[in-house]
Protein backbone atom coordinates (compact mmCIF):
# COMPACT_ATOMS: atom_id res chain seq x y z
CA UNK A 1 0.00 0.00 0.00
CA UNK A 2 2.80 2.41 0.90
CA UNK A 3 4.68 1.55 -2.29
CA UNK A 4 1.56 2.11 -4.42
CA UNK A 5 0.88 5.46 -2.70
CA UNK A 6 4.50 6.48 -3.26
CA UNK A 7 4.38 5.46 -6.94
CA UNK A 8 1.13 7.33 -7.46
CA UNK A 9 2.56 10.43 -5.78
CA UNK A 10 5.73 10.20 -7.89
CA UNK A 11 3.69 9.79 -11.06
CA UNK A 12 1.48 12.73 -10.12
CA UNK A 13 4.53 14.91 -9.44
CA UNK A 14 6.06 13.96 -12.78
CA UNK A 15 2.81 14.69 -14.58
CA UNK A 16 2.36 17.98 -12.72
CA UNK A 17 5.82 19.16 -13.78
CA UNK A 18 5.15 18.25 -17.39
CA UNK A 19 1.70 19.80 -17.46
CA UNK A 20 2.55 23.01 -15.65
CA UNK A 21 4.61 24.53 -18.46
CA UNK A 22 2.34 23.20 -21.19
CA UNK A 23 -0.94 24.13 -19.58
CA UNK A 24 0.24 27.65 -18.76
CA UNK A 25 -0.13 28.36 -22.46
CA UNK A 26 -3.83 27.56 -22.27
CA UNK A 27 -4.62 28.77 -18.76
CA UNK A 28 -6.13 32.04 -17.77
CA UNK A 29 -9.71 31.85 -18.94
CA UNK A 30 -12.63 31.41 -16.57
CA UNK A 31 -14.19 28.62 -18.58
CA UNK A 32 -12.11 25.88 -20.11
CA UNK A 33 -11.85 25.64 -23.87
CA UNK A 34 -12.83 22.50 -25.73
CA UNK A 35 -10.23 19.99 -26.91
CA UNK A 36 -9.65 21.66 -30.28
CA UNK A 37 -9.31 25.18 -28.89
CA UNK A 38 -7.04 23.93 -26.10
CA UNK A 39 -4.74 22.29 -28.67
CA UNK A 40 -4.73 25.42 -30.85
CA UNK A 41 -3.89 27.65 -27.85
CA UNK A 42 -0.97 25.45 -26.83
CA UNK A 43 0.86 26.18 -30.09
CA UNK A 44 2.67 22.83 -30.28
CA UNK A 45 -0.08 20.92 -32.08
CA UNK A 46 -0.19 22.70 -35.45
CA UNK A 47 0.15 19.46 -37.41
CA UNK A 48 -2.49 17.70 -35.33
CA UNK A 49 -4.92 20.60 -35.72
CA UNK A 50 -4.31 20.72 -39.50
CA UNK A 51 -4.93 16.96 -39.67
CA UNK A 52 -8.14 17.23 -37.61
CA UNK A 53 -9.33 19.96 -39.97
CA UNK A 54 -8.42 17.95 -43.10
CA UNK A 55 -10.22 14.91 -41.69
CA UNK A 56 -13.38 16.88 -40.95
CA UNK A 57 -13.23 16.04 -37.24
CA UNK A 58 -13.25 19.55 -35.78
CA UNK A 59 -16.96 19.60 -34.94
CA UNK A 60 -16.77 16.13 -33.43
CA UNK A 61 -13.91 17.14 -31.11
CA UNK A 62 -15.75 20.36 -30.21
CA UNK A 63 -18.91 18.43 -29.27
CA UNK A 64 -19.93 17.54 -25.72
CA UNK A 65 -17.90 14.34 -25.52
CA UNK A 66 -16.34 13.59 -23.18
CA UNK A 67 -13.22 12.42 -24.99
CA UNK A 68 -9.74 11.39 -23.99
CA UNK A 69 -7.26 12.46 -26.66
CA UNK A 70 -3.67 11.22 -26.84
CA UNK A 71 -2.30 14.23 -28.68
CA UNK A 72 0.99 13.96 -30.59
CA UNK A 73 3.04 17.14 -30.70
CA UNK A 74 4.47 18.66 -33.87
CA UNK A 75 7.78 17.00 -32.94
CA UNK A 76 6.00 13.63 -32.78
CA UNK A 77 4.65 14.10 -36.30
CA UNK A 78 8.14 15.10 -37.45
CA UNK A 79 9.41 11.65 -36.38
CA UNK A 80 7.23 9.95 -39.01
CA UNK A 81 8.97 8.91 -42.25
CA UNK A 82 9.40 11.72 -44.77
CA UNK A 83 6.25 12.40 -46.76
CA UNK A 84 3.89 10.55 -44.40
CA UNK A 85 2.07 13.64 -43.11
CA UNK A 86 1.81 15.15 -46.57
CA UNK A 87 0.41 11.86 -47.93
CA UNK A 88 -2.18 11.62 -45.14
CA UNK A 89 -3.33 15.21 -45.65
CA UNK A 90 -4.24 14.63 -49.31
CA UNK A 91 -8.02 14.56 -49.89
CA UNK A 92 -7.86 11.10 -51.47
CA UNK A 93 -6.38 9.72 -48.21
CA UNK A 94 -9.03 11.15 -45.90
CA UNK A 95 -10.18 7.68 -44.75
CA UNK A 96 -6.60 6.77 -43.72
CA UNK A 97 -6.22 10.09 -41.93
CA UNK A 98 -9.51 9.62 -40.06
CA UNK A 99 -8.37 6.12 -39.02
CA UNK A 100 -5.06 7.45 -37.66
CA UNK A 101 -6.66 10.35 -35.80
CA UNK A 102 -9.53 8.37 -34.29
CA UNK A 103 -6.96 5.84 -33.07
CA UNK A 104 -5.80 8.65 -30.73
CA UNK A 105 -9.23 9.12 -29.14
CA UNK A 106 -11.02 7.14 -26.44
CA UNK A 107 -14.67 7.82 -25.60
CA UNK A 108 -15.02 9.09 -22.04
CA UNK A 109 -12.70 11.07 -19.79
CA UNK A 110 -9.77 9.01 -18.50
CA UNK A 111 -7.53 10.88 -16.08
CA UNK A 112 -4.07 9.60 -15.17
CA UNK A 113 -5.26 8.84 -11.64
CA UNK A 114 -7.87 6.49 -13.05
CA UNK A 115 -5.18 4.20 -14.46
CA UNK A 116 -2.19 4.80 -12.18
CA UNK A 117 -0.33 1.55 -11.56
CA UNK A 118 -2.39 -0.36 -14.13
CA UNK A 119 -2.16 -1.82 -17.59
CA UNK A 120 -5.32 -1.26 -19.60
CA UNK A 121 -6.40 -1.62 -23.22
CA UNK A 122 -9.20 0.84 -23.91
CA UNK A 123 -10.91 0.68 -27.27
CA UNK A 124 -10.36 3.74 -29.40
CA UNK A 125 -13.01 5.56 -31.40
CA UNK A 126 -11.32 3.98 -34.44
CA UNK A 127 -12.41 0.59 -33.10
CA UNK A 128 -9.09 -0.95 -32.12
CA UNK A 129 -7.68 -1.01 -28.59
CA UNK A 130 -4.50 0.74 -27.53
CA UNK A 131 -2.11 -0.60 -24.90
CA UNK A 132 -1.79 1.79 -21.96
CA UNK A 133 0.84 0.93 -19.37
CA UNK A 134 0.76 3.23 -16.35
CA UNK A 135 3.01 1.15 -14.08
CA UNK A 136 6.18 3.20 -14.63
CA UNK A 137 5.27 6.55 -16.11
CA UNK A 138 2.66 6.18 -18.82
CA UNK A 139 3.17 4.53 -22.19
CA UNK A 140 0.53 4.33 -24.91
CA UNK A 141 1.62 1.60 -27.31
CA UNK A 142 5.25 2.71 -27.85
CA UNK A 143 4.63 6.40 -27.17
CA UNK A 144 5.39 8.11 -23.88
CA UNK A 145 2.92 10.49 -22.24
CA UNK A 146 4.95 13.65 -21.67
CA UNK A 147 2.15 15.71 -20.13
CA UNK A 148 -1.10 14.35 -18.74
CA UNK A 149 -4.45 15.55 -17.52
CA UNK A 150 -4.75 18.72 -19.57
CA UNK A 151 -8.43 19.28 -18.96
CA UNK A 152 -10.77 20.72 -21.57
CA UNK A 153 -14.46 21.49 -21.33
CA UNK A 154 -15.30 18.27 -23.18
CA UNK A 155 -12.62 15.88 -21.98
CA UNK A 156 -8.92 15.57 -21.36
CA UNK A 157 -5.72 15.66 -23.39
CA UNK A 158 -2.63 13.57 -22.70
CA UNK A 159 0.36 14.79 -24.72
CA UNK A 160 2.41 12.02 -26.38
CA UNK A 161 5.81 11.94 -28.05
CA UNK A 162 4.97 9.66 -31.01
CA UNK A 163 2.09 9.33 -33.43
CA UNK A 164 0.04 6.18 -32.81
CA UNK A 165 -0.51 4.13 -35.95
CA UNK A 166 -3.35 1.59 -36.10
Amino acid sequence: MIRRTFLMAAAAATVALGVSSWSSAVAGSESRADIVDTAVAAGSFNTLVAAVQAAGLVETLKSDGPFTVFAPTDDAFAKLPDGTVEMLLKPENKDKLVAVLTYHVVAGKVMSGDIAGKRVAPETVQGRPIAVNATNGVMVNDSRVVAADVEASNGVIHVIDKVLLP
